[in-house]
């Protein structure tokens, strides 16, 4: 069985807004599942501590960095309508990045094979230069770039020297980020866009939907042109849709690559019980992603993987969400939960689409 770690802090539910899509009930409603099912209990706790100043701003600009401290320090405030800051917000935001750089070295130094970041608020959608789409600091570009530039045993995380292995040539050559959140995860693109170490794969809901980025030609700039490969689906993809970009597109484009470590960010929200979206997918269909994921680690990754939770607004698809995934990531198959059921509408056909995309990217 795999050895699987969480990172959780209570830090992260001060950072709320009632009546925002993005509130603490969402992670409290995840934690409160994983308790009444005893699924902490098999897996290790990390530690971790807030990113300091000089982390975030190793991707983030400084301007910025300090820009969500003084909205914080202030009390209240917000990046724009969609994207809100209280007073924990800043500290909040530094734990979530500083759970998701621990949950990389943790994986990369074998503390632990895989780890599941359960974080908040999300951070796909935030920029070198600013956040949006209810995010602050991108979480996952963090672990990305830790694990390619900053891998170092000497970090103090509290591990006892037993439990780390061999951490000598542990830094990754190539990283890979699979996002399944369904918007499009324009910040990590942006962040990541010329940089041929990263392959970013988004699939994702595309048409009347923010942010309307992640159109199939972006596909990376300069070294970077190629590892960057967006999947936009129409609304009402479902199952077998997902089930087929991740057998022609992303199994395929991930063999190409052959990364040392992969990273996902992992949003429940293309459920087709989600308020903000339009997709047919079913706990079993997101099921079957993270075993994909998991199959694709063991095989290319010696295991190592880390999750980095982003979105999902319907508490019970996004709590049964991660339990399943946890499940899955220690190998257990057997006691995957799907107590809302398929979608009763017929999803949309998309096989030549995807055939389309896999030739545009050289996967056929």
């Amino acid at each position: 069985m795999p050895s699987v770690g969480y990172l959780y802090d209570p830090i992260f539910l001060e950072h709320d807004l009632p009546g925002h899509p993005e509130n603490a009930r969402r992670l409290r409603a995840i934690m409160d599942l994983l308790r009444e099912r005893d699924a902490l209990a098999s897996l290790q706790s990390l530690p971790f501590k807030a990113a300091t100043f000089e982390q975030l701003t190793a991707l983030h600009s400084p301007r910025y960095v300090s820009q969500v401290y003084a909205l914080s320090e202030r009390g209240r405030g917000a990046l724009n309508p969609d994207t809100y800051i209280n007073a924990a917000s800043f500290s909040a935001a530094a734990m979530a990045v500083g759970a998701s750089l621990a949950a990389a070295q943790a994986v990369m130094s074998g503390v632990v094979q895989r780890a599941f970041a359960l974080v908040r608020p999300p951070g796909h959608h935030a920029f070198a230069d600013h956040g949006e789409g209810f995010c602050l600091f991108n979480n996952v570009a963090f672990a990305a770039k830790h694990a390619l530039d900053d891998i170092d045993a000497e970090h103090d995380y509290a591990w006892s020297p037993s439990a780390v292995r061999n951490h000598r040539n542990a830094r990754p050559e190539r990283v890979m980020i699979v996002d399944f959140d369904v918007h499009h995860g324009n910040g990590t693109q942006a962040i990541f866009y010329d940089d041929p170490r990263v392959l970013y794969i988004s699939i994702h809901e595309y048409g009347w939907m923010y942010p309307g980025t992640g159109d199939a030609s972006e596909r990376g700039h300069g070294a970077g042109r190629g590892t960057t490969i967006n999947v936009p689906l129409p609304p009402e993809t479902g199952d077998f849709g997902y089930a087929l970009v991740f057998d022609e597109i992303l199994a395929p484009a991930a063999r190409r690559f052959r990364p040392n470590l992969l990273l996902v960010s992992a949003g429940f929200d293309a459920h087709w019980r989600d308020p903000l979206a339009h997709m047919h997918v079913s706990l079993a269909g997101f099921a079957r992603m993270m075993r994909v994921l998991c199959e694709l680690s063991d095989e290319l990754c010696n295991g190592r993987m880390v999750v980095v939770l982003e979105g999902g607004y319907d508490l019970q698809a996004l709590s049964y969400g991660v339990l399943n995934s946890l499940r899955i990531m220690q190998g257990n198959l057997a006691d995957i939960e799907d107590p809302i059921g398929p979608c009763p509408a017929e999803e949309a056909p998309v096989e030549d689409l995807i055939a389309t995309f896999a030739a545009l990217n050289g996967l056929k």
